[in-house]
């Protein structure tokens, strides 16, 4: 029996309904976003929306912890001026204090890929073909996002360690593997949220390697909790949500751990000027010619308290470790001023 005619990309997309809903479906299937690890923020979408690379992000400080004042009744001063007595100096009046601002930066990243027709040929089998390639572009991007997020981070790490004395870490891999002691325990774990103080009651969702993740089923140490839909079980330990990604940091058999508040990466996502094409190449294939999907994405990860440094080049950082990239120390700084502000901590461990 002949085959039937082939499903063209341009035959099922149209652009202004494809875009978004492979936005709605990358967010709906990423697990930072669900988790509350990266939360959307439409002062970053409206960033987006206008030009430029970095966006200023100024924030209030707290108020300092200035010692406050004994009130008094003492108006001694007041009524002899009011009798006819020259105007004292005000010795009694209290001295209102100020607040400062403190300054974050936020980094544009444009990023695209494409697919010709016939990667994308196989998933054309479903009732829905453009769902199908829509769900196959959206994991793409979700995997992509997690990606530049932790690369993010890791370059805010490295700025952490070479200019804040390391304090958002707690490292316990030691030289060699020593079972019980170097790999992950609760008891490191809780020394690591320590280095919050009183804010670690703040943080509630841990980024995990699936070796590190291994290790803690392994020492029953991961708890499962049904979604509010009662159709997944959520890994969580003591009482925090555990994302699973094989892309965290390890370095041979030293692994990081990442321990987040909810809120503490804030997602702005924008929209470039041509988010997706569809077109043919006549003379691809020795004149067979090939169907190509190109698909845009303009996004702005940004961890609170800090700024990006570096010069960002067009289309804005990349995730490597070269100048200016996401993950090196020189492109972040940390703007706030106390440790605790920063709902964020790292367990290091080494593991067999």
């Amino acid at each position: 029996m002949a085959a039937g005619p082939l499903t063209q990309i341009t035959d099922m997309i149209v652009l202004e309904v494809f875009t978004p809903y492979v936005q709605q479906v990358t967010e709906q299937k990423s697990r930072l976003i669900q988790s509350g690890a990266l939360s959307r923020s439409p002062i970053l979408d409206n960033f987006l929306a206008g030009g430029g690379l970095t966006v200023n992000v100024p924030s209030f400080t707290d108020l300092d912890d200035d010692d406050d004042n004994v009130s008094t009744d003492d108006v001694a001063d007041v009524i002899a001026a009011t009798a006819g007595a020259a105007w004292p100096s005000p010795s009694l009046d209290a001295t209102p204090l100020k607040i400062t601002a403190d300054q974050e930066i936020a980094v544009r990243l444009s990023r695209n890929n494409s697919w010709s027709s016939a990667d994308l040929a196989a998933a054309l089998a479903g009732a829905d073909p453009m769902s199908s390639i829509a769900d196959r572009v959206a994991f793409y991007w979700s995997r992509k996002l997690q990606k530049a997020y932790v690369a993010t981070w890791n370059g805010v790490i490295k700025d952490n360690t070479a200019n804040d004395s390391g304090d958002y870490t707690n490292d316990i891999s030691g030289g060699s593997f020593v079972d019980g002691v170097t790999n992950f325990s609760a008891e490191a774990f809780i020394d690591a949220t320590a280095t919050l103080g009183d804010s670690s009651d703040d943080l509630g969702i841990m980024m995990v390697h699936s070796i590190v993740k291994a290790r803690m089923k392994k020492n029953n140490l991961i708890d499962f909790i049904p979604d509010s839909e009662g159709r997944v079980n959520i890994p969580t330990f003591q009482g925090y949500i555990v994302i699973e990604d094989d892309g965290m940091p390890v370095t041979s058999s030293v692994y990081d751990t990442w321990i987040f508040g909810s809120g503490a990466t804030m997602l702005g996502t924008g929209s470039p000027k041509v988010p997706t094409e569809a077109y043919r190449e006549p003379l691809a294939g020795n004149g067979g010619g090939e169907e190509i999907l190109t698909n845009r994405v303009e996004w702005c990860i940004h961890p609170i308290g800090h700024a990006y440094t570096g010069t960002a080049p067009n289309g804005g950082p990349g995730n490597g470790t070269g100048a200016n990239q996401l993950n090196v120390a020189g492109s972040w700084n940390r703007v706030y001023p106390e440790r605790k502000q920063i709902k964020f901590a790292r367990l290091v461990t080494r593991e067999a």
